[in-house]
Protein backbone atom coordinates (compact mmCIF):
# COMPACT_ATOMS: atom_id res chain seq x y z
CA UNK A 1 0.00 0.00 0.00
CA UNK A 2 1.82 3.18 -1.80
CA UNK A 3 2.53 6.00 1.59
CA UNK A 4 2.72 9.77 0.80
CA UNK A 5 5.10 11.74 2.88
CA UNK A 6 5.18 15.60 2.81
CA UNK A 7 8.48 17.43 2.58
CA UNK A 8 8.80 20.94 3.78
CA UNK A 9 11.06 23.29 1.95
CA UNK A 10 11.67 20.97 -1.17
CA UNK A 11 10.89 23.91 -3.71
CA UNK A 12 13.80 22.89 -6.67
CA UNK A 13 14.58 20.23 -8.63
CA UNK A 14 17.84 20.20 -6.71
CA UNK A 15 15.81 19.38 -3.69
CA UNK A 16 13.76 16.45 -5.71
CA UNK A 17 17.56 15.27 -6.42
CA UNK A 18 18.71 15.45 -2.65
CA UNK A 19 15.62 13.48 -1.53
CA UNK A 20 16.04 10.77 -3.90
CA UNK A 21 19.33 10.55 -2.57
CA UNK A 22 18.40 10.29 1.18
CA UNK A 23 16.04 7.52 0.31
CA UNK A 24 18.47 5.50 -2.21
CA UNK A 25 20.98 5.93 1.26
CA UNK A 26 18.45 4.55 3.24
CA UNK A 27 17.45 1.98 0.82
CA UNK A 28 13.48 3.31 0.83
CA UNK A 29 11.73 1.89 -1.76
CA UNK A 30 9.91 4.61 -3.61
CA UNK A 31 7.30 5.37 -6.46
CA UNK A 32 7.39 9.22 -7.30
CA UNK A 33 9.14 12.15 -5.49
CA UNK A 34 7.82 15.69 -6.27
CA UNK A 35 8.11 18.85 -5.24
CA UNK A 36 6.98 18.81 -1.49
CA UNK A 37 5.53 14.63 -1.81
CA UNK A 38 6.97 11.47 -2.22
CA UNK A 39 5.51 8.64 -2.39
CA UNK A 40 6.62 5.27 -1.27
CA UNK A 41 6.23 1.78 -2.33
CA UNK A 42 5.08 0.88 1.33
CA UNK A 43 4.79 2.20 5.03
CA UNK A 44 7.83 2.93 6.51
CA UNK A 45 8.50 1.71 10.52
CA UNK A 46 8.92 4.29 13.58
CA UNK A 47 12.61 3.76 12.96
CA UNK A 48 12.79 4.69 9.39
CA UNK A 49 10.57 7.41 9.98
CA UNK A 50 12.98 9.05 12.64
CA UNK A 51 16.32 7.85 10.28
CA UNK A 52 14.53 9.95 7.35
CA UNK A 53 13.81 13.06 9.75
CA UNK A 54 17.36 13.25 10.41
CA UNK A 55 18.62 12.32 7.24
CA UNK A 56 16.37 15.28 5.19
CA UNK A 57 16.90 17.84 8.24
CA UNK A 58 20.81 17.44 7.70
CA UNK A 59 19.82 18.21 3.74
CA UNK A 60 18.04 21.59 5.03
CA UNK A 61 14.29 20.23 3.95
CA UNK A 62 11.53 18.89 6.90
CA UNK A 63 9.64 15.46 6.87
CA UNK A 64 5.89 17.16 8.25
CA UNK A 65 3.38 15.21 9.94
CA UNK A 66 1.44 18.60 10.79
CA UNK A 67 -1.81 18.65 8.65
CA UNK A 68 -1.82 22.70 8.62
CA UNK A 69 2.27 22.47 7.57
CA UNK A 70 1.40 20.08 5.15
CA UNK A 71 -1.60 22.36 3.53
CA UNK A 72 0.63 25.38 3.54
CA UNK A 73 3.39 22.97 1.87
CA UNK A 74 1.16 22.66 -0.99
CA UNK A 75 -0.15 25.95 -1.42
CA UNK A 76 3.58 26.41 -1.78
CA UNK A 77 4.50 23.80 -3.89
CA UNK A 78 1.17 24.49 -6.17
CA UNK A 79 2.48 28.06 -6.52
CA UNK A 80 6.23 27.27 -7.22
CA UNK A 81 5.37 25.03 -9.95
CA UNK A 82 3.39 27.05 -11.41
CA UNK A 83 5.20 30.27 -11.72
CA UNK A 84 9.02 29.14 -12.01
CA UNK A 85 8.36 25.45 -14.03
CA UNK A 86 5.11 25.77 -16.08
CA UNK A 87 5.43 27.12 -19.53
CA UNK A 88 2.35 28.70 -19.25
CA UNK A 89 0.35 30.55 -16.48
CA UNK A 90 -3.28 29.47 -15.80
CA UNK A 91 -5.91 31.28 -17.39
CA UNK A 92 -8.46 31.30 -13.99
CA UNK A 93 -6.70 33.25 -10.66
CA UNK A 94 -4.88 31.46 -8.35
CA UNK A 95 -7.91 31.57 -5.94
CA UNK A 96 -9.78 29.45 -8.00
CA UNK A 97 -7.17 27.36 -9.15
CA UNK A 98 -5.76 26.55 -5.33
CA UNK A 99 -9.43 25.87 -4.50
CA UNK A 100 -10.01 23.38 -7.01
CA UNK A 101 -6.78 22.01 -6.53
CA UNK A 102 -6.58 21.11 -2.67
CA UNK A 103 -10.74 21.08 -2.29
CA UNK A 104 -10.53 23.68 0.40
CA UNK A 105 -12.22 27.07 0.18
CA UNK A 106 -9.92 29.47 -0.29
CA UNK A 107 -10.52 32.28 2.47
CA UNK A 108 -9.48 28.95 4.83
CA UNK A 109 -6.21 28.50 2.14
CA UNK A 110 -6.18 32.23 2.80
CA UNK A 111 -6.28 32.48 6.63
CA UNK A 112 -3.70 29.59 7.49
CA UNK A 113 -1.37 30.75 5.05
CA UNK A 114 -1.00 33.96 6.30
CA UNK A 115 -1.33 33.10 9.60
CA UNK A 116 1.40 30.05 8.97
CA UNK A 117 3.42 32.41 7.06
CA UNK A 118 3.05 36.15 7.73
CA UNK A 119 2.70 37.10 4.71
CA UNK A 120 -0.20 36.56 1.95
CA UNK A 121 -1.09 34.11 -0.83
CA UNK A 122 -1.13 37.06 -3.16
CA UNK A 123 2.12 38.71 -1.81
CA UNK A 124 3.73 34.96 -2.12
CA UNK A 125 2.30 34.84 -5.57
CA UNK A 126 3.73 38.09 -6.79
CA UNK A 127 7.28 37.89 -5.48
CA UNK A 128 7.49 34.84 -7.48
CA UNK A 129 6.34 36.21 -10.63
CA UNK A 130 9.06 39.00 -10.56
CA UNK A 131 11.76 35.82 -9.41
CA UNK A 132 10.16 34.16 -12.82
CA UNK A 133 9.99 37.79 -14.04
CA UNK A 134 13.74 38.63 -13.20
CA UNK A 135 14.89 35.10 -14.88
CA UNK A 136 13.08 36.20 -18.13
CA UNK A 137 15.10 39.27 -18.09
CA UNK A 138 18.18 37.67 -17.73
CA UNK A 139 17.63 35.11 -20.40
CA UNK A 140 17.19 37.81 -22.89
CA UNK A 141 14.76 35.73 -24.96
CA UNK A 142 11.75 38.21 -24.26
CA UNK A 143 11.01 41.37 -24.81
CA UNK A 144 9.17 42.79 -21.92
CA UNK A 145 5.52 42.65 -23.71
CA UNK A 146 6.08 39.02 -24.66
CA UNK A 147 7.18 38.75 -20.33
CA UNK A 148 4.29 41.25 -19.47
CA UNK A 149 2.07 38.44 -21.67
CA UNK A 150 3.67 35.21 -20.61
CA UNK A 151 3.71 36.01 -16.86
CA UNK A 152 -0.41 37.49 -17.00
CA UNK A 153 0.14 40.91 -16.38
CA UNK A 154 -2.46 43.13 -18.05
CA UNK A 155 0.26 45.47 -19.19
CA UNK A 156 4.30 46.29 -19.16
CA UNK A 157 2.65 49.35 -16.73
CA UNK A 158 1.41 46.49 -14.08
CA UNK A 159 4.11 44.67 -14.61
CA UNK A 160 6.91 47.66 -14.26
CA UNK A 161 4.93 48.38 -11.43
CA UNK A 162 5.27 45.37 -9.80
CA UNK A 163 9.03 45.09 -10.47
CA UNK A 164 9.33 48.30 -9.26
CA UNK A 165 7.54 47.53 -5.71
CA UNK A 166 9.20 44.26 -5.43
CA UNK A 167 12.62 44.84 -6.38
CA UNK A 168 13.20 48.86 -6.01
CA UNK A 169 14.80 48.87 -9.31
CA UNK A 170 12.73 49.19 -12.49
CA UNK A 171 12.51 46.47 -15.64
CA UNK A 172 14.77 48.31 -18.14
CA UNK A 173 17.59 48.85 -15.12
CA UNK A 174 17.60 45.68 -14.03
CA UNK A 175 18.22 44.52 -17.58
CA UNK A 176 21.09 46.55 -17.90
CA UNK A 177 22.73 45.44 -14.88
CA UNK A 178 22.32 41.88 -15.92
CA UNK A 179 23.87 43.06 -19.70
CA UNK A 180 26.46 44.47 -17.76
CA UNK A 181 27.31 41.56 -15.38
CA UNK A 182 26.97 39.38 -18.81
CA UNK A 183 29.51 41.38 -21.06
CA UNK A 184 32.08 41.30 -17.42
CA UNK A 185 31.96 37.61 -17.48
CA UNK A 186 32.93 37.00 -21.32
CA UNK A 187 35.57 40.18 -21.19
CA UNK A 188 36.73 37.37 -18.25
CA UNK A 189 36.43 34.42 -20.73
CA UNK A 190 38.78 36.19 -22.72
CA UNK A 191 41.35 36.56 -20.40
CA UNK A 192 41.74 32.81 -19.13
CA UNK A 193 42.64 31.49 -22.99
Amino acid sequence: MPTKLFIQNMVSLRCKMLVKQELELLDIAYKTIELGEVVLEAPLSSALIVKLKYALHKSGVELMDDDNAVLVEKIITIIIELVHYSDELPKVNFSTLLTEKLGIKYIRLSELFSKTKGTTIEHFIIVHKIERVKELITYDQLNLTEISYKMHYSSVAHLSKQFKQVTGLTPSFFKQMAERRRNNLEDLSGFFE
